[in-house]
């Protein structure tokens, strides 16, 4: 087997540990790198803090009994009074006694027996040495690491006064000390342990429940089920996620929505020219009709309306992936109004519509496609056409007025009734949206021009809506950025 076949091979089920065993983990591990990091932290300072003060203390005595060791000897010319004598020994590292409680200034007269113990120790830790390091008298045992101070009489080192150091006294009571400083540590370390398990534990099941949740509810919604929701409880970042996640189930469900609308439309929109096309050629294959003009005239006329609806589908294929061409340059908005109403003029009079172009004496300069502006504009008007109703009451039927509006252009394309519900007025540049359900080709088209609107405009930088016209139907306003 490869390397590389090792490196990608997934993990074993039975070594997988979840994420909550790894924040639990985590968590127990930086606890008792706490725990041990303080339970050193503490040795270190009793050894090199209090032992360390402790040791100091004891110098200073030595430094202190020093001057009255050096007396001693030179009164008594040798070290000979002191071999076998504790007495005299511990009598002079005693500390001087206040000048009202003494009897004597000879050293001889202050003898008394010395006491069990002192705050250092230190007169339990002192030894005599001669001149060659020989031991005299004091604590017997003198280790390397003791601390020497010579005494020096008329310029000669007559012995060594030594300190054993606190670390180095293997006294029965030290070990026992320590052996309980041990234990305690211990205890309270287990304790500290213990304690941190549990919150550990409480931590990695509060603080990771909102994902587990999340983490399930992803698991349903790649299985196919758009309904999942995930409860917000709090307003952290887990409680942003939950959020996130439900907006995201509520996108996948209305584009799956959307995505079967569309399949559905198109292939209604697709069977209704074909039915057609099919009857009126088995009617020509049988005889039932001929190949008169206006027989073929129809079958023109349905495919072109299904040359209309693949277009229209290829135009927003190319919008949502961003790959309708634009050519934008600096053109006058008024003169491109003016040649697109004209030209549609017959087709409202056809119709029988009345309408009415207002339009400033100003040039309105944009920058813009002219081609997808008057695809733009005959949508527009080809919507207006289709739906509005030719009332010869009405003075007019449509209206389309073009202005500047501050910074922006505001073309109107206002016409009569019928008008939309207001329920219905924000989905009606929606894909296949049409008032009449029915799908009737009478009165509705292939349900795409509007779309097809909101996507030029959208390139070119500005807005389209739909409200309530004056005249009594719908207002399709554009808004596109002026140009100077």
């Amino acid at each position: 087997m490869s390397t590389e076949a090792l490196s990608s091979a997934p993990p074993a089920p039975g070594l997988r540990l979840g994420l909550r065993g790894k924040f639990f983990l985590a968590l127990l591990l930086v606890a008792g790198a706490m725990v041990l990091s303080m339970a050193a932290a503490a040795n270190w300072s009793f050894t090199r803090g209090f032992l360390g003060h402790l040791n100091a203390l004891a110098i200073d005595r030595m430094d202190d009994a020093l001057p009255r060791i050096r007396a001693a000897y030179v009164e008594q010319g040798s070290w000979d009074f002191l071999r076998g004598d504790r007495r005299v020994w511990f009598s002079l590292l005693r500390p001087p006694m206040p000048e009202a409680e003494r009897p004597s200034q000879h050293w001889e007269n202050n003898l008394r027996a010395p006491p069990a113990s002192d705050l250092t120790g230190a007169g339990l830790r002192l030894s005599l040495l001669d001149a060659q390091g020989h031991w005299i008298c004091g604590y017997p045992t003198v280790d390397g690491d003791a601390v020497r101070r010579p005494v020096v009489v008329d310029g000669r080192t007559v012995g060594y006064v030594s300190l054993t150091l606190f670390e180095g006294v293997a006294a029965a009571g030290a070990e026992r000390f320590q052996t309980s400083q041990q234990r305690a540590t211990a205890a309270m370390g287990a304790c500290a342990l213990a304690l941190a398990a549990l919150l550990a534990w409480w931590l990695a099941r509060q603080l990771l429940a909102p994902i587990r949740q999340v983490a399930q509810a992803t698991h349903r919604l790649a299985g196919g089920d758009h309904d999942v929701r995930v409860a917000v409880t709090s307003h952290d970042e887990a409680g942003r996620l939950a959020a996130d996640f439900n907006q995201l189930a509520e996108t996948l469900a209305r584009n799956a929505a959307l995505r079967r609308e569309f399949f559905a439309d198109v292939s209604h929109e697709l069977r209704t020219p074909l039915a057609v096309l099919k009857g009126e050629l088995e009617a020509l294959e049988d005889g039932v009709r001929q190949p008169t003009p206006a027989a073929l005239g129809s079958l023109q006329g349905e495919v072109g309306m299904l040359q209309q609806l693949v277009d229209d589908l290829h135009d927003l294929s190319l919008a949502d992936r961003g790959s309708l061409t634009y050519r934008m340059q600096r053109m006058d908005l008024r003169e491109l109004v003016a040649s697109v109403v004209t030209g549609l003029g017959p087709r409202l009079a056809e119709a029988g519509l009345r309408w009415r172009c207002e339009l400033p004496e100003a040039p309105v300069w944009i920058e813009g496609d002219e081609s997808r502006l008057r695809q733009l504009l005959g949508n527009l008007l080809e919507n207006a056409r289709r739906y509005t109703q030719p009332d010869p009451a009405l003075p007019e039927h449509l209206v389309v007025r073009l202005q500047r509006d501050g910074e922006q252009v505001l073309l109107e394309v206002m016409d009569a009734p019928p008008g939309v519900p207001p329920d219905d007025l924000p989905h009606l540049f929606d894909r296949f949206f049409r008032l009449e359900r029915s799908r009737s080709r009478v009165g509705g088209g292939s349900g795409l021009g509007l779309a097809i609107c909101r996507a030029i405009v959208q390139a070119h930088g500005g807005q389209v809506d739909a409200v309530a016209s004056p005249l009594g139907g719908l207002n399709l306003r554009v808004r596109l950025p002026g140009h100077a």
